[in-house]
């Protein structure tokens, strides 16, 4: 009886994983949604310019306030959303965003002027926004911590699957069929995730111990014990709530100054790549280097390229290390934006007569894969990890709402002017201003960054405040769990 009770008890506290895979797959389906809104302008940006959305006139600015105007969306919901989702839960907070996906979708789909894509374009944005905040809420808090990384991972996952399906949907398809197309997404979203159960977390914060309860069972298997894990969750609440620190005073600390300078300063790197540029003008970069493969089809080798190396880096940021991945990252962002700014001197400056372009023709394609792939591997998914990590207790969620807001700001900036920028200086000078940029990063990353791999919070906030690092020296401490704590300054 003994050996079989300590069976059943070894089995009940591992849990059931599938349960956690369905549920974090089921709320990144709307990460797909969010990705066809940055990747819709990419492979039909001369199907507007030729009228062929319902027959509206659109000239290249519009066409730049089309692309832009889902970043001022995203931009706008980064704090409201983190508010929804306490008031009405991070299931709900995330099923709401179909209302403004679906109907800025249908002001595209029936579009009789600009103004109305401008509005759908906007609306979507502001659904995208909110999803990738809300989302992934939702998965750090219904995963086990064993397998949280790879949860985490799949937001930024299928968005890029999102994005590639714009890329190949939009060279097949009229700009009318691609958005009806993107419409249904979210409602499949909804649909599907209709049925996963809010989070634990959630419930104990709102004081439904018995709905947490239920909750954390059907993400864990009807046979686990979910005591101990509820009382690990109603502990963290219990302590978060008892920091009456305000914003201001908490700003007062070497390691919150430290974390907002770092979290800002990758947040201001990764968008002056020029990675929107990139996403949202992939065929319109590789149509004006001539290159003789068709720019459709090299805007879809790049989103492949990109799912892939996404994936890749999934699985690698907890073998590697963050610091290391995002110096690769940038070093690699650099060269490639670097080499397609000679490419564009040498075609468009007349460095080259017409042979000469021809047989270095397959240097844009090249370099914009080698670009996403290093962006899809460090500084694409890391800077938010990153600013999870850094970022104190006390001003965690109003310091990671300005960053991404801050991130959405300077997306506007890049898509809604990097024509205009082309236009008035050259591609070349515009790539090597990107490239330069990358230059700086990588001397912040380098100097700047620490690396957090492995480290505990209060790790952390020592390493942040000048302090020493060094290992728990409570002996009871057998499975490694920190006690949490702040930087003494």
């Amino acid at each position: 009886m003994t050996k079989q009770y300590t069976l059943n008890k070894m089995g009940d506290s591992q849990g059931k994983k599938l349960p956690q895979y369905i549920a974090a797959l089921s709320v990144c389906l709307g990460s797909v949604a969010a990705g066809t809104v940055l990747g819709w302008t990419s492979n039909i940006s001369d199907k507007l310019r030729n009228s062929e959305l319902n027959d509206i006139f659109i000239d290249l600015d519009a066409v730049g306030w089309i692309g832009s105007f889902a970043t001022i969306g995203g931009m706008l919901m980064c704090f409201p959303i983190g508010y929804i989702c306490d008031l009405i839960g991070r299931k709900w907070g995330c099923i709401t965003t179909v209302v403004p996906f679906t109907v800025g979708w249908l002001l595209i789909i029936f579009a009789a002027n600009t103004g109305m894509i401008y509005a759908g374009r906007f609306l979507t944005g502001l659904a995208g926004g909110a999803f990738c905040v809300a989302a992934p809420i939702y998965t750090s808090e219904i995963a086990q911590k064993e397998i949280r990384g790879t949860l985490g991972s799949f937001f930024q996952l299928l968005l890029t699957c999102g994005i590639l399906l714009s890329y190949v949907a939009g060279a097949y398809m009229s700009p009318r069929n691609l958005s009806i197309l993107c419409a249904v997404i979210p409602i499949v979203f909804a649909v599907v995730f209709f049925f996963q159960p809010e989070t634990p977390v959630y419930f104990l914060k709102n004081q439904k111990p018995a709905a947490a309860l239920d909750s954390l069972q059907r993400l864990r298997g009807p046979t686990y014990n979910c005591d101990d894990e509820i009382k690990e969750i109603k502990d963290t609440l219990d302590q978060d709530a008892s920091i009456k620190v305000s914003f201001f005073e908490a700003m007062r600390t070497t390691a919150s100054k430290k974390a907002l300078l770092i979290c800002f300063g990758l947040m201001f790197f990764q968008q002056m790549s020029g990675v929107n540029a990139v996403i949202f003008y992939t065929k319109d970069i590789f149509e004006s280097s001539g290159s003789t493969l068709p720019a459709s089809t090299a805007t879809i080798i790049v989103g492949v390229m990109q799912v892939i190396a996404t994936f890749i880096s999934s699985v690698s940021v907890d073998r590697f290390g963050r610091k290391i991945l995002l110096l690769g990252s940038v070093l690699f962002m650099m060269l490639s934006g670097l080499i397609l700014g000679v490419f564009f001197s040498l075609k468009d400056r007349n460095v080259l007569d017409a042979d000469g372009v021809d047989k270095i023709s397959f240097l844009p394609i090249l370099c914009l894969i080698i670009f996403i792939c290093a962006f899809s591997l460090g500084f694409g998914p890391i800077p938010w990890l990153i600013s999870a990590e850094l970022m104190p207790q006390e001003i965690k969620s109003t310091a990671c709402s300005a960053a991404a807001t801050f991130n959405w700001l300077l997306a506007f900036i890049v898509t809604r002017f990097y024509g205009n920028l082309s236009d008035a200086i050259g591609g070349d000078s515009t790539f090597y201003i990107f490239a330069g940029l990358s230059l700086l990063g990588t001397l912040f990353v380098f100097f700047v960054v620490p690396e957090t791999k492995g480290k505990s919070y209060a790790e952390v906030q020592a390493l942040l405040g000048g302090g020493s690092i060094t290992e728990p020296t409570n002996k009871d401490n057998k499975d490694g769990i920190d006690n949490p704590g702040f930087a003494n300054n």
